[in-house]
């Protein structure tokens, strides 16, 4: 049986001779392969055409963490704090978002991904949750090690995720300035934060269909993180045995 194909959905960077660059961190591509899935990196910039014949290859998508989401995509205004936008990049991730969910293809969002899903289906984001979300604990810690666990997230009982992570909370690492306002309608959510902001929420109309705030990539070292890519890879490897 042929291990599934699984899209990474990647960043802008530039090299160390300042040529433009697509990457992921690595430990994305590893946590997918350690799974048993190929990860697949999806440049930036491919016409909407040529994204659709792509994704009739793959068995899923990964929606990376990175930067922020133009605001203008969730009816909202910039922001001191929103910075590094990249308009070929929203573009790119809205239009997968859709065509994944069109295809009834398996999707997991990881920080950003959870993020791009949610402005994808009608939802908005806090552009920052120190300046904008009241009783905000600190969820940027990007001055600490990225396997830092920072806070605890209460997992709803009915949901995929606690059939993932068994126990009602699990302490998780925090990458991010930004997070849910307005959850989408088709969203269903299924793990908060101490102060109460969505750090989870699932798609019940998928296979698989599941994102996180936190990066469970940088947690490998704990099973209920391995799990998590496993339960995703499996979702994966079915839709390959069916195609």
């Amino acid at each position: 049986m042929s291990k599934p194909l699984i899209g990474l959905t990647t960043t802008r960077l530039r090299n160390k001779d300042g040529l433009p660059t697509f990457g992921v961190n690595r430990p994305y591509a590893r946590s997918v392969s350690m799974a048993g899935g190929i990860p697949i990196l999806i440049p930036l910039d491919l016409p909407d055409d040529d994204l659709n014949n792509l994704l009739d290859r793959l068995d899923g998508i990964l929606f990376t963490g990175g930067y922020d989401i133009d605001p203008q995509r969730y009816g909202s205004q910039p922001h001191p704090k929103v910075e590094h936008i990249d308009a070929g990049r929203d573009h790119v991730e809205c239009h997968l978002v859709q065509a994944t969910i069109q295809a009834g293809k398996p999707l997991l969002g990881i920080c950003r991904g959870l993020q791009v899903i949610n402005v994808t289906l009608g939802g908005s984001l806090y552009e920052d949750l120190q300046d904008q979300f009241a009783g905000s604990i600190m969820h940027d810690n990007h001055d600490k090690p990225r396997d830092s666990l920072v806070h605890p997230v209460n997992v709803e009982r009915v949901s995929l995720l606690s059939q993932i992570i068994p126990c009602n909370q699990t302490l998780v690492n925090s990458l991010h300035h930004q997070g849910v306002r307005l959850l989408a309608s088709d969203l269903n959510p299924s793990a908060f934060s101490p102060d109460g902001l969505v750090e989870a929420v699932e798609l019940p109309e998928l296979r698989f269909g599941l994102a996180v705030q936190w990066h469970p990539e940088e947690l490998q070292e704990y099973a209920s993180m391995r799990r998590l890519f496993q339960v995703f890879v499996d979702s994966c490897q079915t839709v390959n045995s069916l195609s």
